[in-house]
């Protein structure tokens, strides 16, 4: 006797297989990548699920939390909300890149020894978001880093910890910059 799966098993199988799917290349923290898959698959998923980048954070999946923050040709981008296309022939930066990025590791270790998160899930998209604030220079007012990170939430509420943590990371970048 045969096992009936259910209509959602079976209309989903049937998606999967109707979607065309194709190789894109992209640079990925510095090394190039191809992926195949569906060509409108999300960033997202493909990151976690495709090239093992966990600390890419799924969140709301609707671009509304900042937890999915990568940077993609320097500019921060919403990775759940960024089809695979998108990034075809582009620069995919993930905060798995921090040990090659002197800023980025900065800004990490100030987040780290400031405790700046209760539980950290939050805390990959505010320093991928803080890193392309201090892409050029690491002059930033507490005011302008709290309008940058306006996308980022914090459910924890460590907000005062975590403008703490980079105001000290946009000095020592400053620092090391002159």
């Amino acid at each position: 006797m045969r096992k009936r799966r259910g209509a959602g098993f079976d209309r989903a199988v049937a998606r999967e297989n109707s979607v065309k799917k194709q190789t894109t290349a992209f640079e990925l923290d510095g090394e190039g990548c191809e992926v195949t898959c569906g060509p409108d698959e999300p960033l997202l998923y493909v990151l976690r699920n495709e090239l093992g980048r966990k600390g890419v954070r799924f969140g709301c999946g609707e671009g509304l939390c900042g937890a999915c923050m990568v940077l993609v040709d320097e500019r921060p981008t919403l990775s759940c909300d960024t089809p695979l296309w998108a990034v075809a022939g582009r620069r995919v930066r993930t905060i798995e890149s921090h040990v090659s990025d002197w800023r980025l590791h900065e800004i990490v270790t100030a987040l780290t020894q400031a405790q700046a998160g209760q539980c950290g899930y939050c805390l990959p998209g505010i320093a991928m978001r803080v890193r392309a604030l201090l892409a050029d220079s690491a002059v930033a007012s507490r005011e302008g880093i709290a309008e940058a990170l306006d996308g980022n939430l914090c459910r924890c509420g460590t907000h005062s910890r975590i403008l703490r943590a980079i105001e000290t990371a946009a000095e020592r970048i400053g620092r090391a910059a002159e």
